[in-house]
């Protein structure tokens, strides 16, 4: 079963292996047939003969196999699972966040949007089934990460110290966030703004000066995000990051605009702060062989306390 703690890696597959598989097996158009009878409850939330369908063909474009009808059904118990918790905590990406990994996706595969939303749509797993298990995929971590940094008792993590000989090393950053404001309406001065932004890298002047080089130019504003353990960096900013090269990390474009780090302090630290920090990411890294031992125990109690019923 796919992660959730590494949302949609595995469906990097490639353009050509994508049209390949709508081409050569019609049978998801086929399954796509079927109606929208119930299939199973969790709790309140239904699961239709369509919902499997469409993820039988899901599976099927991901080269799974096996019993895929049963693999279905698993894994759409587990994500309606996922998805209630999701919303309990309050814890959902944004409708554009999903948006914008979906158009992430087509592009890794050289596909425009509407090509990507073609292919999914001809091999019978509809645009919304996938985008519903891309929210799914990015809101889940969320809630684990915030279940983790609670979840740890000053006992657990004196008790891990004292297992280990030593106390273990992190890098500690100080960030501070630049951001080169593109307004939702002004998406084509994305470019100059880029420009911009880049050129000013060379010309930072640290960061006890951001706010008055900000100051000096239109429309950019910074963020303090304060001390942030390696541990903790962000996914999309972690690689810039470690690859910093001065005081500044490269460009990146968000819904916000285009943007870039500011790297105020760097050092290594072992203090307990830290090291609980590294032993729940390294907790939350068990996930080589399987899913992390905290999120499958979490996953179990969510299966006992909920009321599942198969028709």
């Amino acid at each position: 079963m796919i992660s959730a703690c590494k949302p949609m890696r595995a469906l990097m597959f490639g353009a050509a292996a994508l049209a390949l598989a709508v081409v050569a097996d019609p049978a998801p158009r086929a399954a796509f047939a079927a109606t929208s009878q119930v299939s199973i409850t969790v709790n309140k939330a239904v699961i239709t003969n369509g919902d499997i369908a469409r993820r039988v063909a899901f599976l099927r474009l991901q080269r799974q196999k096996g019993d895929l009808n049963k693999l279905a059904k698993e894994q759409l118990v587990e994500e309606s699972l996922k998805r209630q918790e999701i919303a309990r905590a309050g814890m959902s990406v944004s409708t554009q966040d999903v948006d914008a990994a979906f158009a992430r996706f087509a592009a890794s595969n050289k596909l425009s949007v509407p090509q990507m939303t073609q292919i999914i749509e001809k091999a019978g797993v509809g645009v919304d089934h996938f985008k519903a298990y891309i929210a799914v995929s990015m809101s889940w971590p969320r809630v684990l990460n915030s279940r983790s940094s609670g979840g740890m008792s000053n006992q657990e993590a004196v008790t891990r110290m004292l297992q280990s000989k030593e106390k273990p090393v992190t890098t500690e950053y100080v960030l501070q966030q630049v951001i080169f404001v593109v307004p939702a309406s002004k998406k084509g001065i994305t470019g100059k703004r880029k420009a911009e932004a880049e050129a000013s890298r060379a010309k930072f002047p640290g960061c006890e000066q951001a706010k008055v080089f900000a100051a000096t130019m239109k429309d950019v504003s910074i963020r303090s995000l304060g001390r942030v353990l390696e541990p903790e960096l962000p996914a999309d900013w972690k690689p810039l990051i470690e690859k910093a090269n001065g005081v500044t990390t490269g460009t990146r474009v968000t819904e916000r605009g285009v943007e870039y780090l500011a790297i105020c302090n760097k050092r290594q630290v072992n203090d307990d702060y830290a090291a609980e920090v590294v032993f729940r990411a390294e907790d939350l890294g068990k996930e080589k062989n399987g899913k992390n031992p905290r999120e499958e125990k979490y996953l179990d109690d969510l299966r006992k306390k909920a009321r599942i019923v198969y028709y």
